[in-house]
C-alpha cells in the first residue's frame, strides 16, 4: 500500500536521531514530510501552510505536543493529529485531552508508524475523487 499523493505531514519531534529516521520513513512511503524540532517550531507553520497530518511527540520543551495539538485545533481543524510518546502516563493524559489523536508508544516499528498514518488517511483518497 502507498500513500496517497500529496500528503503532507507535520513532524515534530525533538529527538534529532528519531527526528531523522521517522521523516525518511514517512517520505519512503509517499509522504511529504516536514520535520521540526518542537512545537515551538511547529506552531507557525500551520498557521503558513496547510499539512493534512501533525504527528508529534508529547513529551518536547517549550511546548510540549498537546498544547500542539490544542495551537493546530484552533488554526488547522483540518489537520488529523497523531502523538508518539516513550511515557504511559502521558499517553493517558494525551488521551483524554486529545480524544480523536492516535497515540502511537515507543518503541514501534516504523511498519506500524506507516500502517497507522495510512489507517488515518483512509478514505482520502476515494473522498478526493467524489
Amino acid at each position: 500500500m502507498t500513500a496517497a499523493p500529496n500528503l503532507r505531514i507535520l513532524l515534530a519531534e525533538d529527538e534529532d536521531a528519531l527526528r531523522a529516521y521517522l521523516e525518511r520513513a514517512l517520505i519512503k512511503a509517499g509522504y511529504d514530510v516536514v520535520a521540526v524540532a518542537n512545537g515551538t517550531d511547529a506552531a507557525p507553520l500551520l498557521e503558513s501552510q496547510s499539512f493534512d497530518l501533525l504527528l508529534s511527540d508529547i513529551v518536547m520543551p517549550e511546548m510540549d505536543g498537546i498544547e500542539l495539538a490544542q495551537h493546530c485545533a484552533e488554526v488547522s481543524p483540518g489537520t488529523k493529529v497523531m502523538f508518539i510518546t516513550g511515557f504511559a502516563a502521558v499517553s493517558l493524559r494525551a488521551s483524554r485531552e486529545q480524544p480523536q489523536a492516535k497515540v502511537l508508544s515507543k518503541p514501534f516499528h516504523l511498519r506500524d508508524l506507516v500502517l497507522e498514518v495510512e489507517r488515518t488517511f483512509e478514505g482520502h483518497a476515494e473522498a478526493s475523487l467524489s
